[in-house]
């Protein structure tokens, strides 16, 4: 709705201080238009919103403005109280923090709101942790998430993932958790660089400071490199059939397929099938996996070398007896 649209205009300009159109735009999902017609109805309402022009400019509110817009509605009130994951809090040295800040939260609303609050912890848990968790091993963790607060670079020792072990000034940009797996993101130089934080192997602050990068996100930052990493991985492609007994099993497949196209069975009853993998070497540890109930249809290749990884298999076993 409008009404509700323009309260939040309001809101993000007194939290944020200065947004230009097309970050307004983004952040309510409309087009700019509809941001100027909206600026147009809070300016005639007698809002002091002022549009500033340049490179630097944007929409903002006089500085003298403040509004006390509170209200929560029963949507905003649950969306509050989703419990994130707690191991990740704990991760951050922040759990007790957390349902410290909740209860008080909680106790600040109105009694009416108390029973819809609570409820959302019995309806709703969100678990990232995977079901054979391994937990990583992040020794220079707490240093990690003190230097985001300093603004001073950090020295660090690390090891790649081939082994070899290097040492970097950075500048301590954000913290990131994929799954349950740290990221720890610094510029070096004038570029930005993601790092495993379990591979960090020591850090040391510096006295040498800087200076954040004005225009940095570290939402927007983190997708971006994601779908770059996406794209620059690997890919084999594979078709093939299968037989309609392995269905089930293939439907929760193993780590190596990316992706699984499925089709409409033959009038054999085997189904045809397109599955993706990083690597050769992938496809064949899966597919021999399955012993005779997948065919390869493509790559042709593919075939004559899960032959001979088999033919040697048995030969091995036959030798052995």
């Amino acid at each position: 709705m409008r009404a509700d649209r323009l309260i939040s205009i309001i809101l993000l300009l007194q939290n944020r201080g200065k947004l230009t159109t097309k970050e307004l735009a983004n952040e309510l999902e409309v087009n700019p238009r509809t941001i100027h017609r909206d600026m147009d109805a809070l300016s005639s309402a007698g809002i002091p919103v002022i549009a500033e022009r340049g490179t630097s400019g944007g929409w903002r509110l006089l500085e003298s403005y403040k509004t006390n817009l509170t209200g929560l509605k029963a949507e905003e009130i649950r969306s509050l109280f989703l419990l994130p994951s707690l191991h990740l809090l704990k991760d951050l040295g922040i759990s007790e923090d957390w349902h410290a800040a909740r209860e008080k939260l909680l106790a600040s609303l109105p009694a009416s709101f108390h029973g819809q609050a609570k409820d959302v912890w019995d309806r709703i848990h969100i678990d990232t942790s995977s079901w054979r968790q391994s937990t990583e091993n992040i020794t220079a963790f707490a240093t990690l998430q003190e230097s985001l607060w300093q603004d001073k670079k950090l020295l660090i020792h690390y090891e790649r993932a081939d082994g070899e072990r290097r040492e970097r000034m950075v500048s301590p940009l954000g913290l990131v958790a994929k799954s349950s797996t740290w990221y720890f993101i610094a510029g070096v130089g004038q570029e930005i660089r993601t790092y495993r934080a379990s591979r960090i192997l020591s850090a040391q602050f510096t006295d040498e400071t800087f200076e954040r990068p004005a225009d940095y996100n570290l939402a927007e930052y983190w997708e971006q490199s994601s779908q770059q990493f996406i794209q620059s991985l690997p890919t084999y492609d594979v078709e093939v059939e299968l037989s309609p007994t392995i269905l089930s099993r293939i439907r929760f497949t193993g780590r190596f397929v990316q992706q699984i196209r499925l089709e409409d069975p033959l009038s054999n009853g085997w189904i045809p099938a397109s599955f993706c993998f990083d690597t050769e070497e992938e496809a064949v540890q899966y597919i021999l996996g399955f012993g005779s109930q997948i065919r390869i249809v493509s790559p042709a290749h593919l075939r004559k070398v899960i032959y001979h990884r088999a033919k040697s298999l048995v030969e091995m076993m036959e030798n052995e007896n």
